[in-house]
């Protein structure tokens, strides 16, 4: 019982136990003996309620700036992804990515945490599509320049008219772990959890066509006076393959870069991640060009040999490529990666 409830409750008892109807209404002092006993009674009862609830009162879960990174599961984060992934393909604009967004909003809750849409319509080669970025901020920390550290994903998966593509490991290993990821760190101050839509380009990537809801979520921070606020941006994508090789793209900022070794280092998975030595356009450019710190962690060798990449945009890219250890090592690496950077200046 809340302290106030209880509080109000010894006041009301006060108030009968001293009320002039109650003592004259009674008719002799055998009536009133029992009366004012049990109030007694009841009086100590409800004070010993409020000292417990003193006592226990900051007990919950508080804030913290470090997370441990075993907690990660890669089950849960597995789960998630076959969760979308039973739903079918979702690209952008489609009643199955409102679905989509409904799901992760719901886990997003189930964890504590309250979950936002954006929604806004863009132009695209098909015409107007209504896009919905889900966010989720942890409920400690009010922000603030260099305080807060986003983890992102995108969602959406990409239209293909000629088969079903499902997405498992591109749109849904990566959402599958930031579910899991938002669940093991709720509870640390200025985080904050977005889900893209619009990654996935409808023809091919240009300034209108890919990358809609990561440019749109920059130009909102542009708007609210917030791109200092960000301290930094870690994007996850393709990290369910099997065969996993993490690769960390050319355009990723430095710093960022060691931390993610660094990270990899401390959990012993050093081996699964390198530096490449080409660019990739991803959610993490929109970012990098006002000026935020960015790192994708993205396995771009999805196929059938090592070096290969023809599962990608196939309907190939199903659930039986991915392993929830691979999404285990890339999950709990991330954590890590968030304890350093949170602790770092």
């Amino acid at each position: 019982m809340a302290p106030k409830i209880i509080l109000e409750r010894v006041f009301k008892i006060v108030e009968q136990a001293s009320h002039p109807f109650v003592l004259h209404s009674l008719p002799n002092k055998r009536a009133r003996r029992p009366f004012h006993f049990s109030l007694a009674v009841e009086f100590l009862n409800a004070l010993f309620a409020l000292s417990v609830a003193g006592l226990f009162a900051g007990c919950g879960p508080t804030p913290t700036t470090e997370v441990d990174w075993h907690s990660f599961d890669g089950k849960r984060a597995f789960n998630h992804v076959r969760a979308l992934v039973e739903m079918g393909p979702h690209p952008s604009g489609s009643s199955t990515l409102t679905r989509a967004s409904s799901y992760i909003a719901s886990q997003l809750q189930e964890a504590g945490l309250v979950a936002e849409e954006q929604v806004f319509m863009a132009g695209s080669p098909r015409g107007p599509i209504q896009y919905r970025n889900v966010i989720a901020k942890t409920p400690h920390g009010s922000g603030g320049a260099g305080q807060v550290i986003i983890i992102a994903s995108h969602y959406d998966t990409k239209y293909f008219s000629d088969f079903n593509f499902v997405g498992a490991n591109d749109g849904g290993s990566s959402s599958g772990a930031l579910l899991e990821l938002a669940r093991c760190a709720a509870m640390m101050p200025n985080v904050w959890f977005v889900f893209f839509d619009g990654e996935e380009a409808v023809k091919e990537y240009s300034n209108d066509d890919g990358l809609v809801g990561s440019r749109f979520f920059v130009e909102q921070l542009k708007a609210d006076k917030r791109v200092d606020w960000i301290k930094g941006v870690i994007l996850l994508d393709m990290v369910g393959d099997a065969n996993l090789n993490v690769t960390l793209p050319g355009n990723s900022t430095g710093k960022l870069v060691e931390n993610v070794f660094a990270a990899a280092r401390d959990v012993g998975s050093r081996d699964y991640f390198s530096l490449g030595k080409t660019d990739m356009l991803d959610d993490h450019v929109p970012f990098l060009r006002v000026g935020i710190p960015a790192v994708d962690l993205i396995d771009f060798e999805y196929g059938s040999a090592p070096g290969k990449n023809d599962f990608w945009h196939t309907e190939k890219d199903t659930l039986d490529k991915l392993s929830p250890r691979s999404l285990e090592i890339v999950g709990q690496t991330t954590l890590r990666l968030l304890t350093r950077l949170r602790a770092s200046p």
